[in-house]
């Protein structure tokens, strides 16, 4: 018997609808973490290749049959692994991704990723491969880098460059770490968004991991997050109308609606020439309708700041070190599952205006912490002085919704009273390693 075809989506209002679908009772609130990690040759530093006798292929392989993994092949290639509510993916770039369940604590989450640094360790040991907590790999220039062959980047590798200058640089060499929450209904889920999309840029300069590039200082704070001002301005960034009453689910699903398209998933990865999904939904493609499987592949091919799914993503910040991975998730559960902490963190940012929240999201990757914040009428105060306000309003919400896990923001305490991101202690690593790729891998590895 064939396998049974979705049934097409007949309007807007059913995208809609399937955010409200998605909506839990504050009981059924998880959070979940995604992490990505740099592989690198541990000898040198450079890019681990995807293909050859020590390539992370291989290592997906070994992985696969060490663990009880199950194989997703692209042709002929392995690019992901699954294995109940867990899954290991590959970027475009050979980064390693983690994405793992919805879990009830922050411990659970630490014993997650712990536990697959470790599964991962030995099959990487033995390739010579070393997996670095960083933004941006900071050895080998963009062409040392190997492309993932899976047929999605095909066409966004085709794609990206018209839109903006670096979608090769993010696609190939940036890494981050999300977390991911729930939300109760329309109401929540609007005041969660605004929340992190007031706070983004405070988030990018606490976690700035990535000051170095192509095997030297860039003289920024996070190149990751450089690249992404230069990625796709159809796709990516600050969405104004999170700062606008009423209506969330409706307004995220006609902003995506518009968002041109990269592909068409039919047999294989099919370049959709620029359609955007509404055209989709109203015109069909080549004979195909528009399902709710298309949907929800679009959605995971749009990069805003924060992005809505069936859970909101909270995005914005580099990988690192693991104590920092695993802060993210602490950070962004004290201030959105605390209604006071989530109100006070969107007040923090509430003089700016919509230009200069975008003028502050231009200076962070460059200026971290030490950004001025505009519209304030002092001079000088900077994204330091919002850093510590948000860290203190996330250990206010932790201790009252989970007072066990505070310690997990331990890591951003630190920073906040130094002053000093993960990208200083990177460049302090770099200045010790005086160009031995070695050693700076043994410094960055996680």
């Amino acid at each position: 018997m064939a396998p049974t075809r979705p049934r097409p989506v007949l309007d807007a209002g059913a995208l809609a609808a399937a955010f409200a679908a998605a909506a839990k009772p504050r009981s059924a609130w998880r959070i979940g973490a995604e992490h990505e990690k740099i592989g690198v040759v541990a000898a040198t530093g450079l890019p681990a290749p995807y293909d050859g006798p020590r390539g992370i292929a291989v290592l997906l392989e070994a992985l696969a049959q060490r663990g009880a993994w199950t194989r997703t092949l692209d042709g002929e290639h392995l690019v992901a692994l699954a294995r109940g509510g867990e899954r290991v993916t590959l970027e475009p770039g050979g980064q390693l991704e983690l994405s793992g369940e919805p879990l009830s604590s922050l411990s659970e989450i630490e014993a997650e990723i712990t536990g697959h640094l470790a599964e991962l360790g030995p099959a990487s040991r033995e390739l010579g491969i070393a997996w670095l907590g960083v933004g941006f790999r900071p050895l080998g220039g963009l062409a040392d880098v190997a492309w993932v062959p899976k047929g999605r980047y095909v066409v966004m590798r085709a794609y990206l460059p018209a839109r903006g200058r670096r979608g090769h640089d993010m696609m190939k060499r940036t890494a981050t770490v999300q977390a991911n929450l729930d939300y109760a209904d329309e109401e929540d889920a609007a005041r969660k968004l605004r929340a992190v999309m007031s706070v983004t840029s405070i988030v990018t300069a606490l976690f700035a991991c990535s000051p170095l590039a192509d095997g030297r200082d860039s003289g920024l704070q996070s190149v990751r997050a450089a690249a992404w001002l230069d990625t796709d301005p159809d796709r990516c960034g600050l969405l104004p109308f999170a700062f606008a009453d009423g209506g969330l689910f409706r307004r995220y699903t006609e902003w995506a609606l518009d968002v041109p398209m990269f592909f068409v998933h039919r047999d294989g990865y099919r370049p959709a020439g620029g359609m955007t999904f509404r055209r989709f939904l109203r015109d069909g493609f080549h004979g195909e309708r528009a399902t709710m499987d298309d949907w929800e592949l679009h959605l995971s091919t749009l990069f805003p700041e924060a992005r809505l799914r069936h859970y909101l993503e909270v995005r914005g910040a580099d990988a690192g070190p693991l104590p920092m991975v695993l802060a993210l998730p602490a950070l962004a559960k004290g201030l959105l599952y605390d209604d006071d902490a989530c109100r006070a963190a969107t007040a923090l940012t509430a003089h700016l205006s919509f230009a200069e929240r975008l003028a502050l999201r231009d200076e962070v990757p460059r200026l971290g912490l030490a950004a001025p914040v505009p519209g304030t009428g002092r001079p000088t105060q900077t994204v330091l002085d919002l850093a510590r306000d948000l860290v203190a309003l996330a250990r206010a919400g932790l201790a009252r919704v989970a007072p066990d896990e505070v310690d997990g923001l331990l890591p951003l305490d630190e920073v906040v009273a130094t002053g000093r991101a993960p990208a200083e202690r990177i460049r302090d690593a770099w200045r010790a390693a005086a160009g031995d790729g070695a050693r700076l891998v043994e410094a960055l590895r996680l």
